[in-house]
């Protein structure tokens, strides 16, 4: 029996040991307890649907659908459900991306484990929570504004996603299969993303990929 006096969490993270452990953080916490665990995009979306969790603690980077696209996804669901990133990801571009798909946390997985609750906790009661990192990565994108930013700032969310599929490996088609959108698209997603960065063939898009951290080596 559900305890309703308790955040009820979503928690959404491609290996079982990581979820083990998150789910130990946050039902040791005595606040809150997890109503729901996914280990892809798809299983995220479905236990969002079947559960109503009063939080979700969403990675990026999952297989099937990363987290970048369900937190779009959920946003549009249920634009009133917030949306705690938990990554290990600390980079600009990814912290920026988060928030502009609809997040309202970030915490790096480096950080102390009362920080995962105090982020579900302030979330849960509508504010935002940054931690330091991603609070500073942030501010430099906004006093950089559009103006001596990276290459990256020059990719949409969609490119950037496609870049990671494609440096990962992953074919076109399956790329299609994980957004929804044809393979003619991937393939002009793909035109472009050869044309922004100036590179001539995934070999190298994989490279770019691994030298800016967006995949790891």
């Amino acid at each position: 029996m559900a305890d309703r006096n308790k955040i009820r969490v979503l928690l959404a993270d491609d290996h079982g040991l990581v979820r083990a452990g998150l789910r130990r953080i946050v039902e040791d916490s005595g606040r809150m307890e997890v109503v729901a665990e996914a280990a892809d995009g798809r299983e995220a979306l479905a236990g969002a649907r079947q559960t109503a969790p009063d939080v979700a603690v969403i990675d990026i980077s999952m297989p099937d659908m990363d987290g970048l696209e369900v937190i779009r996804r959920l946003n549009h669901e249920m634009p009133d459900l917030p949306i705690l990133v938990l990554t290990m990801h600390s980079e600009q571009q990814y912290v920026v991306r988060a928030i502009e798909a609809g997040a309202m946390g970030y915490v790096t997985k480096q950080s102390a484990p009362e920080k995962l609750v105090e982020a579900i906790c302030k979330v849960n009661a509508g504010a935002r929570y940054l931690t330091e990192e991603a609070a500073e990565a942030l501010a430099v994108r906004v006093a950089r504004g559009n103006k001596g930013g990276s290459v990256l700032d020059s990719l949409s969310t969609r490119e950037l996603q496609v870049l990671r599929r494609l440096a990962l490996g992953h074919t076109n088609r399956e790329i299609a299969a994980a957004y929804n959108i044809s393979i003619k698209t991937v393939d002009t997603y793909r035109f472009r993303l050869l044309k922004k960065l100036n590179l001539r063939n995934n070999a190298e898009l994989s490279r770019f990929a691994i030298q800016n951290k967006l995949v790891e080596p």
